[in-house]
């Protein structure tokens, strides 16, 4: 499989469940669900309600960032995700991907607030 196809593979994956897995996540490190809409609503600029209409519409990754103007302060977002530095990551797609990865992943390792949301 060539690298374009794999990430084809990752864009087609349901937005849903990765929500679904991040909620897991999450909640078994002791945050909440509460507390992972309010990181994920920072980056997407999503109410609560909007994450969950658009984890149970079906869309994919792609589907779901195409719809999004995110957070003015996304370029902030700065760290290694799976070894993967996600500033460096070209595909555009990917590295939203990667940076909403590394915010769940900051949240579930106890990380404050403000730092997570950069300062916000």
């Amino acid at each position: 499989m060539n690298e374009q196809a794999k990430l084809e593979r990752v864009f087609a994956y349901p937005f849903g469940d990765i929500y679904g897995n991040y909620v897991a996540k999450v909640e078994r490190k002791g945050r909440t669900r509460e507390d992972l809409d309010d990181v994920l609503g920072w980056f997407t600029q999503l109410s609560p309600e909007e994450l969950h209409a658009a984890a149970d519409s079906g869309k994919t990754l792609r589907e779901f960032f195409a719809d999004l103007t995110l957070t003015p302060n996304a370029n902030l977002i700065t760290g290694k995700v799976c070894g993967v530095r996600v500033e460096e990551v070209e595909d555009e797609f990917m590295r939203q991907i990667r940076m909403m990865d590394l915010l769940v992943d900051e949240l579930a390792r106890g990380k404050k607030m403000e730092n997570i949301k950069r300062g916000e």
